[in-house]
């Protein structure tokens, strides 16, 4: 039967209605905001809105609107030059205790949002941002791990009387691991099975110079798993960071074996984004000095050897210098709650040499009291005299909390003193992300400004509409009656395109303009092949409706087989291409699903609406 049921004209006409809504959230645009968040388990309450709206009044600046959210305020203005002039002024105002991010929000209505329509995301190369490449210092991860080693042979060693002379990590040429004498001929066989046991990931044998020194090299899957991890938990480190800054759909990947990219589409502020990459934060265990007394000490009489700190609940308390254990040797740190008293805390692990000193130094001192100093170090861009932007390091010191030692410590233990969920949370973010497990460094930088980025939207929205209105006019010109309706049915491709990498929350890149466009120039083969048959059926003498029956049945199969091969190779494309080329292949695998739905069951729809049933046609067609 020719014509489609009621029910699927129904449900065609649904699916372009939903396709139109959810693509025109991509009609209105961002607008330039700032994005204010605190720092630390600080909130943005009623007292900072009021600082930020002053200080905007105070340089003539007016927001378009101010939005609370789960993490701080939104600030949205009119256009860049407001948005730079406020940020600013904010700055100021706040001080350092807060983040104030440039970013570009969606200006779309809320009812939109509300019902989950939301415009795609825009990658670099159109709405400007910053790229990195990251080199990872994969020899770094290895040699930490061998001196992490040393520190488990020699306890090890020692937990089971196994006297030894040294055991030291040594380096070779390229060749690199760690060796150990022992003191006792009669311990050689004895020390080899039991590193053989216990360290697996060494493959250890007796030196052929001196029968009582062992010498154990990193096994080559294991070499290659510690810089698989340190790659991988630089990535997570990495991206922890870059939350911080507010980013819609940043990008952090890998490259080969030991890179990695980030990109932040929508960054104007590059300074900002090198001070969230290169921050660190770390901890440090220190006893509080309870020999002297805290009054004089404020006064200005601070005894040698000890110093005061801020306490971050406020006040000052009177610290020991001496470190006995600082974040280098924290391995991990996760929120969580006291299980007693319900409060926020943190969960920190040691390694094994961390633990060790841990448990010497709080077993000594019970009954003392411990405090944990965080410290972060941060670059700062501030604008001098001349209105430059000049970076500045800044080293932020405070205690979190001084708590009385109850029993001695050891590997992994808690935090307490944050005053909710979204404070420990945060630091143990920093901590992790203070603790890389290999250095990196920024091998390259590019910066897309975002009237470059503008520039090349527009670039792609006149190829896309020079593109659609050639088609048309083609279409238009050979075809008549069906070549409108073909025309129709592209312009419906073309917004569910936009719909559906809408729904997807897909990235468009300038490849994917490319991808759209030439999407837009392959859509409309599916007609030109149905036309030519529908004249051709028309020149044998067969009814309209006939011949649009045939029109369509005999080049379906045609069209279903080229568009699965392009699809495939879309797809093939997206696997195993990177950046640009995912880009193109995204849209364009989307577009080749909406192709065959646009030119086969769309305009076979619209040419059955329009087409009186019996002989008499109302489907023009150049013969």
């Amino acid at each position: 039967m020719n014509r489609y049921p009621w029910w699927a004209n129904l449900l065609i006409a649904l699916v372009l209605a939903v396709g139109a809504l959810y693509a025109l959230p991509n009609w209105y645009g961002t607008d330039p905001a700032l994005q204010i968040s605190g720092q630390r388990g600080r909130a943005v309450d009623a007292v900072t809105t009021e600082k930020i709206t002053a200080a905007l009044k105070g340089v003539g600046v007016s927001a378009k609107s101010l939005t609370p959210s789960a993490d701080g305020v939104t600030l949205r203005f009119v256009d860049t030059d407001q948005q730079l002039k406020a940020q600013d002024a904010v700055r100021d105002a706040l001080g350092q205790d807060y983040t104030v991010a440039l970013n570009l929000v969606p200006a779309a209505p809320p009812w939109l949002s509300g019902i989950g329509a939301q415009p795609m995301f825009l990658g670099l190369d159109l709405r400007g941002g910053v790229h990195f490449l990251m080199e990872v210092d994969t020899a770094s991860a290895v040699r930490a791990a061998e001196e992490r080693l040393v520190d488990d042979l020699r306890q090890l060693l020692r937990e089971e009387k196994l006297r030894y002379e040294w055991v030291r990590r040594v380096a070779e040429g390229e060749t690199s691991g760690v060796e150990l004498r022992l003191r006792a001929v009669a311990d050689v066989a004895k020390a080899q099975a039991l590193i053989a046991r216990t360290h697996p990931q060494l493959v250890v044998d007796t030196a052929a110079d001196d029968g009582q020194r062992l010498i154990g090299r990193l096994g080559d899957p294991y070499r290659i798993e510690v810089r698989r991890l340190a790659l991988q938990q630089n990535i997570t480190t990495l991206r922890n960071r870059v939350n911080e800054l507010g980013v819609a759909e940043p990008i952090v990947q890998q490259q080969g074996d030991s890179r990695i990219i980030v990109q932040l589409p929508g960054v104007q502020d590059t300074a900002r984004a090198k001070e969230v990459l290169g921050a660190t934060a770390t901890l440090e265990f220190k006893l509080v000095d309870e020999e002297h007394d805290l009054s004089a000490a404020l006064a200005g009489r601070v005894p040698p050897g000890s110093r005061l700190y801020p306490l971050r609940a406020g006040g000052q308390i009177l610290i020991k210098d001496r470190a006995i254990l600082t974040g280098e040797y924290i391995t991990d740190a996760a929120s969580g709650f006291d299980q007693q008293s319900g409060g926020a805390v943190v969960h920190v692990s040691l390694d094994s040499r961390g633990a060790g000193i841990f448990e010497r130094v709080t077993g000594e001192n019970v009954g003392r009291r411990l405090a944990v100093v965080f410290i972060e170090n941060t670059t700062d861009s501030v604008r001098g005299a001349d209105g430059k932007l000049e970076r500045r390091s800044r080293r932020t010191e405070e205690v979190i909390t001084a708590p009385v030692i109850q029993d001695r410590l050891g590997r992994r233990f808690q935090i307490t003193g944050m005053d909710n969920a979204r404070e420990a949370r945060d630091l143990a973010l920093l901590l992790r992300a203070g603790s890389l497990a290999a250095p990196l460094a920024i091998v390259e930088e590019r910066t897309i400004g975002p009237s470059l980025g503008k520039e090349n939207i527009e670039k792609g929205e006149r190829a896309v509409l020079a593109a659609l209105l050639l088609v048309v006019l083609f279409m238009a010109i050979r075809y008549r009656t069906l070549g409108m309706i073909a025309n129709l049915a592209l312009v419906g491709n073309l917004l569910l395109i936009l719909a559906v990498m809408s729904l997807l929350q897909a990235t468009l890149t300038l490849p994917g303009i490319a991808g759209i466009v030439l999407t837009l120039g392959m859509a409309v083969d599916a007609n030109v092949l149905i036309n030519e048959r529908i004249r051709e059926e028309r020149r044998n003498g067969n009814s309209p409706q006939a011949s649009i029956a045939a029109g369509y049945e005999r080049a379906f199969g045609t069209i279903l087989d080229a568009n699965v091969t392009t699809l495939l190779a879309g797809l093939l494309l997206f696997i195993f291409g990177s950046g640009p080329v995912k880009g193109f292949a995204v849209t364009l695998s989307i577009g080749i699903v909406t192709t065959v739905f646009t030119a086969v069951f769309v305009t076979r729809a619209m040419v059955n609406l329009i087409q009186p049933r019996g002989r008499r046609t109302a489907v023009a067609v150049r013969g």
